[in-house]
């Protein structure tokens, strides 16, 4: 945090939480950088926020190693990416499983070991996991989500306890319920703030980026005040 201008990469960019997060990010100061297999649809966030935006499929080592040497070593990197199948479990298709494990949990170990090695070489870092109530709790039919999102969290768990002592921020953060504004057809059926606000997600990341290290958390559970759990 002692950078005067750090840089923040957020992975798996697109709309909702990671557009709030950039959008926070150059609010308060931070250069951006944005990763995303489609970046077309990022022209009007990389306008607003002056970010940077690279074409970039985190589940291929080759494609994140020149999206690491595009920019300066991040001083915050956010893995966002997401991508499920749903079903009963007897009639999901391998193919099904097998991008959804990539994408949600082995793509995270590829981002991580790239940012990871230069954070240790420059002194500190902070890396941060976008977890689901997926990441706890198994749902019925939706097994190959569960799979990825609990290895996600063993591989921040792993990570946190490696390289905390090497001054690098390791968190995870539980998303326990649906995200979407208030202006949104299917949050304003589930009541007043009835589902998570991007805005209100990205400020804890913010937040939580900021802490000092003799306090730091690991693990950031959020959900909505009316959520069950």
């Amino acid at each position: 945090m002692s950078n005067p201008n750090p840089l923040a990469l957020i992975v798996g960019a697109g709309s909702g939480l990671s557009a709030s997060l950039a959008r926070k990010c150059a609010a308060g100061g931070m250069r951006v950088a944005l990763a995303a297999r489609q970046v077309g649809r990022l022209d009007p966030l990389v306008a607003e926020t002056k970010a940077r935006a690279f074409a970039c499929d985190a589940t291929d080592p080759a494609q994140v190693e020149e999206l690491f040497g595009a920019i300066d070593t991040p001083d915050l990197v956010v893995y966002n990416p997401s991508y499920r199948v749903r079903g009963p479990f007897l009639q999901l298709e391998l193919a099904e499983v097998r991008k959804t494990v990539m994408v949600t949990a082995l793509g995270g170990f590829i981002v991580a070991q790239a940012a990871l090695k230069r954070m240790v070489a420059r002194g500190h870092g902070a890396l941060f996991f976008t977890g689901a109530s997926a990441s706890v709790k198994g749902y019925s039919e939706s097994a190959p989500f569960a799979m990825g999102k609990f290895a996600l969290r063993g591989l921040a768990q792993s990570l946190a306890r490696e390289f905390g002592p090497k001054n690098i921020h390791v968190a995870h953060f539980v998303i326990d319920g649906g995200i979407g504004r208030a202006t949104d057809a299917r949050a304003a059926g589930r009541g007043t703030d009835g589902m998570l606000d991007p805005d209100a997600i990205a400020e804890t990341y913010l937040a939580t980026y900021r802490q000092h290290r003799s306090a730091w958390a690991f693990e950031v559970d959020l959900r909505p005040w009316a959520e069950k759990f």
